[in-house]
């Protein structure tokens, strides 16, 4: 049965809710380690309410916060926290993610949180890795299977082209 279009947004709300409870729940009541970026608030209200973009799309969600946090680690280690650094790497991320194919909003201020963070290369793992695959996974089975919607739109490429 389909979800009213009426309670769409409702389903929608309650579904991103669920997916940061979740990622919430695993940071801060176990010791599986952080799950949780401020950026991954705004990943699913575009996976729950504009899913068909291509930003929306699992590879972009997933490629997009990598890249922008390997930038963000980088520019850490190298630099540190400053104006010219905090401006640069959301630069050079946001162009990579166009480059690459991998637009994801929401990732663009990954570098901004390691650097005010002072995170390294471990946060790639966990929260990067983890948090977007928890994202994609309760995306793909909400919106499939509860919302009855074509989620992923389009079939993964991985194909990059400069």
């Amino acid at each position: 049965m389909k979800i009213p279009k009426n309670f769409e947004p409702l389903v929608s709300g309650c579904s991103a809710a669920i997916v940061i409870a979740i990622l919430s729940f695993l940071t801060l009541d176990t010791n599986a380690g952080v799950w949780l970026l401020f950026s991954f608030g705004a990943s699913v209200f575009l996976v729950f309410a504009l899913y068909d973009l291509e930003t929306a799309q699992p590879k972009n969600i997933f490629f997009g916060h990598l890249v922008s946090m390997i930038v963000g680690v980088i520019f850490n280690e190298l630099f540190g926290l400053s104006f010219l650094s905090l401006g640069l790497s959301v630069g050079v991320a946001v162009s990579l993610m166009v480059y690459l194919k991998v637009m994801h909003p929401p990732a663009a201020s990954n570098p901004l949180v390691a650097l005010f963070m002072n995170m390294s290369f471990d946060t790639i793992i966990f929260p990067v890795i983890t948090g977007t695959l928890t994202i994609i996974f309760f995306g793909i089975l909400i919106n499939k299977f509860i919302l009855k919607r074509k989620y992923p739109v389009k079939k993964i490429n991985f194909k990059f082209k400069f």
